[in-house]
């Protein structure tokens, strides 16, 4: 039997921001690979649908919702959408994020602003939704992909970003402690240095203005920071955010997974 087989799996950030895979991409059709039927959600709709194309080619079951998940009324109805077409939620992955850079005074209010709402806001929104019908249930996963920024400094200046993923590990400790008893898990999967899509456009809009690399350069960088000498990519975020999801992982919550290929053990920057 597979992982997930007849779980219904609600993945926000289900697109991709360019060519190639990002983590809830990943997740999603990883998720759809194992049994899940997914409700993928993004604000882009043509990048979820592309998502759902795979899925759909693979013989999975992906639906796709489109909203902004810093936004209390587009998450009741995204949910409410979700569970109208399949039944229930079992498994919530809050994997939006999106780190700026900036220290206290180099970054303005609303830069900050939108760093929680996106990094943290998101999160508990989702949560609020879907935690009574998780708790109805008796058993359910919330699986909240956060970042080794929120706990330790990766080299550079994003406080906003790393505020908020820290943010996001202890809201996630903390609820899955009042949860425990009541069937709900909740874990963090924390990834380092990760080759992505995303990483792909820092590269070439942040590279040469922050750093003075180029963008050969910039990968080179990162790839050298980690020991094991490379940076890892959206599957392995995936598949530590499936075993979480799973049975596999029925005895573990308020915890978290780093996925950084011993960067955080180096404490190194």
């Amino acid at each position: 039997m597979k992982a997930l087989e007849g779980r219904v799996a609600f993945v926000t950030g289900c697109g991709s921001q360019g060519p190639g895979w990002g983590n809830g991409k990943a997740i999603a059709v990883t998720f759809a690979r194992h049994g899940a039927r997914v409700y993928g959600v993004d604000r882009d709709r043509a990048a979820a649908e592309e998502t759902r194309r795979i899925v759909a080619a693979e013989g999975g079951e992906m639906l796709v919702g489109t909203g902004d998940v810093t936004e209390r009324a587009a998450v009741e109805a995204l949910v409410a959408d979700c569970v109208a077409q399949l039944g229930r939620i079992d498994v919530l992955v809050n994997n939006v994020g999106l780190s700026l850079p900036g220290d206290p005074a180099t970054m303005t209010e609303e830069v900050w602003d939108s760093q929680i709402d996106v990094n943290l806001k998101s999160a508990f929104l989702c949560c609020k939704a879907v935690l009574p019908l998780m708790e109805k249930q008796g058993k359910g996963a919330v699986v909240s992909v956060a970042s080794t920024a929120a706990i330790r400094y990766t080299g550079k200046p994003q406080a906003g970003y790393a505020a908020a993923k820290a943010g996001l590990v202890q809201f996630s400790r903390v609820v899955a402690v009042d949860y425990a008893r009541r069937g709900v898990r909740l874990n963090c999967v924390l990834p380092g240095l990760m080759n992505t899509p995303l990483v792909e456009k820092l590269a070439t809009q942040f590279a040469s203005s922050e750093t003075g690399l180029d963008r050969d350069a910039f990968y080179e960088r990162r790839h050298a920071q980690v020991p094991m000498g490379h940076m890892g990519e959206a599957w392995d975020v995936a598949e530590a955010a499936l075993f979480l999801a799973s049975d596999a992982a029925k005895y573990i919550t308020g915890t978290e997974i780093l996925v950084d290929g011993g960067l955080c053990a180096a404490v190194r920057a």
